[in-house]
C-alpha cells in the first residue's frame, strides 16, 4: 500500500485536543511538512510553547492514529517533531482613530514661541468652525494651563466601556489636556525619561478626545524620547515646525525637519511658521522692524521645499495674551487675530493636500538593529 499526505491528514483528524474539543488538523497544529519515504512517515506538530504539557500525549495519539488508519507497519515512532508556532504581532491600535488630523507642532530649539503659536493656532481653528483639541506634550515645562487661564482646572474621570477616561478641559472652543493639570504649578518636574514618556502615553491613550477635526500636539523643543514616543503611540498626519528668522534658530529648525523626514519616522512636514518675523509697535501699525533678520524662515522653507504657513509678527498683545490666558487669536479682527487666522488657513490647506496626495499615516514602528 502506498501512503500519501491526505491519508495522513485524514488519520490525524481522529486526534482530538483535550482542552479545545477540536481535532489537531482543524486547529492548525499539523505543520505543512509531511514527508513520506516508503513506509517512513514524518511531520511536525505546532504548539504555542515548546514545554506544552500535552506534547507527549498528543504525539502518542498521533502514532496510534497513523497506525490505526494508515497502516500498522507505518514507521512513525520518533518521527513526529515539535515546533513552536510563530507569534503574530498584532497591528498597533491607533488610540485617536476618531481624530481626522493629528498635527504635531515642534521646534528645533526653545524660545521661538512654539507654545504661543500652538495655542493661538488652536483658537484660530476653533474660530473657523473646526472641532479642535490641544495636547500639551511638553511634559517638563507645560504651559497651556496658563496660556488658557485654566491653571486651577482638574480633569475628571469618566467610565467609557468599563475604562476610566480623562475628560479634557474645554476653553475657547478647544479641548485641553496637559500634565500641568495634575501637578502643582510651582513644583519642578524632575522625571526620568521613562516617567515622562509614560505620562505622555497616558494623556494620549486615556484622554476622552472624541471626534475632532484637528488635534494639535505641542511638543517640547529639540528632539527627544517624547518625540519618538509620540510617533510610536499615535498616527501623526503631519508636523508644523516653528522657527524665528535668526540663523541659530534656522539651523535647529533644519534638524527638526530632518528628524521627522528621516527614514524611520517619515512623518510629513506640513510647513514652517516664521515667528517673530518683525516687530510692529502699536502706535505705528504700518511699520516693520526686522529685529532678528528678514525672511529667514521664508528662505528656509523654500530651500527645504516645504510651505511657509505664516509669518507672525511681534506685538505687545501676543505677550499679554499669553500671560493673561487670553490668546491673541480670540480677537480675529486684530492684527494678530488676522495673522493667526491666515496661519490656520495655511495649516488646513496643507493638511488637506497631504491627505489627498499621501497614504494614511501609520503608527511608527522603530526597530533596533
Amino acid at each position: 500500500m502506498s501512503y500519501y499526505p491526505k491519508l495522513i491528514l485524514d488519520a490525524l483528524k481522529h486526534v482530538k485536543h483535550p482542552g479545545k474539543g477540536k481535532d489537531i488538523v482543524e486547529l492548525g497544529m499539523v505543520e505543512d511538512d509531511i514527508r513520506i519515504e516508503g513506509k517512513r512517515i514524518s511531520f511536525s506538530l505546532l504548539f504555542d510553547r515548546a514545554n506544552d504539557p500535552l506534547v507527549g500525549s498528543l504525539k502518542k495519539a498521533c502514532v496510534q492514529a497513523v497506525k490505526s488508519y494508515v497502516g500498522a507497519d507505518a514507521e512513525i515512532e520518533g518521527n513526529i517533531y515539535v515546533k513552536v508556532k510563530p507569534k503574530i504581532k498584532a497591528a498597533p491600535v491607533n488610540p485617536l482613530s476618531e481624530v481626522k488630523n493629528v498635527i504635531a507642532v515642534a521646534s528645533g530649539k526653545g524660545g521661538v514661541g512654539k507654545s504661543t503659536i500652538t495655542s493661538n493656532l488652536a483658537v484660530a481653528l476653533a474660530n473657523a468652525g473646526y472641532s479642535v483639541g490641544l495636547l500639551d506634550a511638553d511634559i517638563y515645562g507645560p504651559s497651556m494651563p496658563k496660556m488658557f487661564k485654566t491653571e486651577d482646572a482638574r480633569p475628571v474621570l469618566e467610565k467609557v466601556d468599563g475604562k476610566d477616561k480623562i475628560v479634557p478641559i474645554e476653553k475657547y472652543g478647544v479641548k485641553l489636556l496637559s500634565i500641568g493639570y495634575f501637578v502643582n504649578p510651582e513644583d519642578a518636574l524632575v522625571w526620568r525619561g521613562a516617567m515622562a514618556t509614560g505620562a505622555l502615553k497616558q494623556l494620549i491613550n486615556d484622554g476622552k478626545w472624541g471626534a475632532l477635526d484637528y488635534l494639535l500636539i505641542d511638543l517640547p523643543p529639540g528632539t527627544s524620547d517624547i518625540h519618538l514616543t509620540l510617533v510610536q503611540s499615535v498616527a501623526v498626519n503631519g508636523v508644523v515646525i516653528v522657527t524665528t528668522p535668526q540663523d541659530v534658530a534656522l539651523a535647529d529648525a533644519i534638524k527638526g525637519v530632518s528628524m521627522f523626514r528621516g527614514k524611520q519616522i517619515n512623518v510629513p512636514v506640513l510647513g514652517l511658521v516664521e515667528n517673530m518675523a518683525w516687530f510692529t509697535p502699536a502706535e505705528l501699525p504700518e511699520n516693520k522692524y526686522y529685529l532678528f533678520g528678514k525672511d529667514g524662515g521664508k528662505k528656509l522653507a523654500e530651500s527645504l521645499d516645504v510651505p511657509l504657513l505664516g509669518q507672525i509678527p511681534i506685538v505687545q498683545s501676543i505677550r499679554e495674551g499669553g500671560d493673561n490666558g487670553e490668546p491673541a487669536a480670540l480677537n480675529d479682527a486684530s492684527i494678530m487675530g488676522i495673522a493667526f487666522s491666515e496661519l490656520a488657513k495655511g495649516v488646513v490647506n496643507s493638511a488637506e493636500k497631504r491627505n489627498e496626495s499621501l497614504a494614511e499615516t501609520k503608527i511608527v514602528e522603530i526597530r533596533n538593529k
